[in-house]
Parts: C-alpha cells; sequence; structure tokens
C-alpha cells in the first residue's frame, strides 16, 4: 500500500508489543523487513499478554464461594498466584454445586432466548414449546462464543456431522453445544458460517443438541461462561492474536479446549484444559482442517466426554473437578487485568516518561545536542 498506518505507528512510537507471547513471535516476523539486517528474534517488538477483569466476569456464587475460602485479600490482590493456590481447599461438593446452578441458569436463558428467535420467524405453536425441551441442566455443556471471523473456523466441529452426532446423541454420555456470536457487518465469509450452522442446527439428529443464539451480547457472554463446561476455541494458527473468552471462562473453573495459539500456548497445561494438535504447520488447508477436526473428534470421544461422566459413589465428578480448581489457580492471576495493567506499566510507560523526563531537562538540551 502507498501509506500504512501501522508502519508509521511503528515509526513513532517508543515501543511496541504484541498481545500474547505467540502474537509477539508472529509480529517480528510480519515487521521484521522494517529493521533490515536484523535478526528476527531481534525486532523490537515486544509482547504483553492481555488479561480479563475478573470481577466482570466471574459469577457472583463463584465470587462468594472464592472470598469464603481465598479471604479479602482476593479483591486488593486478584494477581497474586500464591492467594489462588487456596483454591485447593475448596470442597468438591461445594464446588460442584455451584456450577450446577451456574448451568441450570444457562439452560433456562437458552430456552427463553430460543423461543423468542423462533416466534420472530414465524414458527409454529409447536415448534415453539419445543424450545422448553431443548438442551438439559445435567447434560455436558460446550460453549462456542466469539466473533465470527471465518479464521476461527466455527465450522471445524462439523467436518463430519454424522460422528459429531453421534458424540452428542450417547444415550449414556449426551453432550450438547450453545453458539453465539456476530459477524462483521461487511464480514460476507463470516456471516455465511452463521447461515451453515443455523442449517446444521436445524437437522433432525442436531436441533435439540446444537442451539444458535443469536443477539449475543456482554449479558449473554456472562451466562456461557459462567454457565458451560467447556469452552471450544478452534482458530487457524498463528491467526488467533490473543483471545480473551477463554479466560473469562476459565476464572469461572470451565475448562478449555483449543488449538495451540494466542494466550492458550501460555496458558495450557495437561491439568488446565486440552490442546487440539500440537502446533504443527500444514501448507494445504483442507488437510489440516481435516487432521485437526479428527483430533477434536477423539479429544471429546476418549477424554472429555468420559471423564466428565466419570462419578465416584457420591455422584461428584472429582476429575473433572481437579480440573476445574487447577483452571481457576493457574489461569486467574496471570492472565488478569490486574497483571496486565502492571506489566505495560512497568516495562513500557514507565520507561518511556522516564526516557521523555531526561530528554525536557534543562530546556531540552540533550535533545537538541
Amino acid at each position: 500500500e502507498s501509506f500504512s498506518m501501522a508502519i508509521l505507528a511503528l515509526r513513532l512510537s517508543a515501543g511496541a508489543n504484541g498481545v500474547s507471547m505467540r502474537h509477539g513471535q508472529v509480529a517480528r516476523e510480519m515487521w521484521r523487513n522494517l529493521w533490515p539486517g536484523t535478526p528476527t528474534a531481534e525486532v523490537p517488538i515486544t509482547h504483553i499478554t492481555n488479561g480479563v477483569h475478573g470481577r466482570t466476569w466471574i459469577g457472583h456464587d463463584m465470587m462468594n464461594l472464592l472470598l469464603r475460602y481465598l479471604g479479602p485479600r482476593l479483591l486488593e490482590r486478584p494477581e497474586d498466584p500464591a492467594l489462588w493456590k487456596r483454591v485447593e481447599r475448596i470442597s468438591d461438593e461445594e464446588l460442584w454445586h455451584t456450577h450446577e446452578r451456574r448451568r441450570e441458569r444457562l439452560v433456562a436463558v437458552a430456552r427463553e432466548r430460543v423461543e423468542r428467535q423462533w416466534t420472530r420467524r414465524g414458527a409454529t405453536a409447536g415448534e415453539i414449546s419445543e424450545a422448553t425441551q431443548i438442551l438439559h441442566p445435567d447434560v455436558l455443556t460446550i460453549g462456542f462464543a466469539r466473533r465470527f471471523a471465518t479464521y476461527k473456523r466455527a465450522l471445524l466441529l462439523f467436518r463430519d456431522p454424522d460422528r459429531l452426532s453421534r458424540i452428542l446423541n450417547n444415550p449414556d454420555r449426551p453432550v450438547q453445544i450453545l453458539f453465539a456470536g456476530k459477524a462483521h457487518p461487511r464480514d460476507n465469509p463470516g456471516k455465511e458460517f452463521i447461515r451453515q450452522i443455523v442449517h446444521m442446527a436445524r437437522r433432525e439428529d442436531l436441533r435439540r443438541r446444537v442451539i444458535f443464539l443469536e443477539d449475543y451480547d456482554m449479558e449473554l457472554a456472562r451466562y456461557l461462561v459462567q454457565g458451560v463446561d467447556v469452552w471450544l476455541n478452534t482458530p487457524q494458527l498463528g491467526m488467533e492474536a490473543s483471545g480473551t473468552s477463554g479466560m473469562k471462562a476459565a476464572m469461572n473453573g470451565v475448562i478449555n479446549l483449543s488449538v495451540l495459539d494466542g494466550w492458550w500456548v501460555e496458558g495450557y497445561s495437561p491439568q488446565t484444559g486440552w490442546r487440539i494438535g500440537s502446533g504443527e504447520r500444514y501448507d494445504d488447508e483442507q488437510s489440516r482442517n481435516d487432521v485437526e477436526a479428527e483430533a477434536l473428534y477423539d479429544l471429546l470421544e476418549k477424554d472429555v466426554v468420559p471423564l466428565f461422566y466419570s462419578r465416584g459413589t457420591d455422584g461428584l465428578p472429582h476429575e473433572w473437578i481437579a480440573r476445574m480448581k487447577q483452571a481457576i489457580a493457574h489461569i486467574t492471576p496471570v492472565f488478569s487485568t490486574h497483571r496486565m495493567v502492571r506489566e505495560y506499566t512497568e516495562r513500557l510507560y514507565f520507561p518511556s516518561a522516564m526516557r521523555y523526563s531526561r530528554l525536557k531537562d534543562n530546556g531540552y538540551a540533550v535533545t537538541r545536542d
């Protein structure tokens, strides 16, 4: 292009950063030609990983539970990892029942919204009454909610719809999926993704297991990140700068199932969630989608679903709850806005302010020199 705002910003800024470790690596590779002869690793673009504000996104019942076990310092020092280790003290029964109540609320909200959606479309009375029967408050619930850009690959889960149907409709271990999100008004391919998901959700074998919720907003986002059991993220590798919805979910004890991209490169561990693939690169997009869809189905069939439905004599999924605790304890303090703002301040803003102070001393003598 004849003039680039991005290059202007990089030329004139005192510092530049990506919004995750992975994004920093990609940005250095993208812009290395602006610093000819400089090794890519030394291109002056750093990274500060995004964070989210816990008190905005953690549900009230979960926050009350955390305050009882972690104490009031949680509100003052939410970025303190030592404090979050106390999550292990929460009884499995209390944590699980708190989460079950949130899933029940999500199902109730989803039914109400679907009833309104179908009414607007002119559905019959029988179809509208069916909205009260969709979903189930005791079934493993997966959430996928975000901006519908094509690189986020919302359709990856439908690569083999018959296999997906078998997973969702297993009589002993059923699964249900909630989709929500919007595409940019000018992003026609993104809007086409939404149309295809809505079309798939009308299949007779999927219509009570796959639901698309319209009018995605912060209110609906809160119900989703607090009430689902698994947060699904399937971006094309190297395209997700950071992503924050998975952070919001993890703070609520929701377990992430994601491609190793964006923030999940830093957040993933076998104790906190699942990864789709190992960050492999493919020259052919179709091959990549086939391989990663297969990996996703395998994870659901062999790991995710069995773990959720594996119950102790007390009816609790103790191994699942252990992962919930690990997700809360390890992800919440690291991926908080408190840590993020402190890092921006200490690494970028204060050093820039100090440099400016030196340059303006004695009537800008150093600058003039």
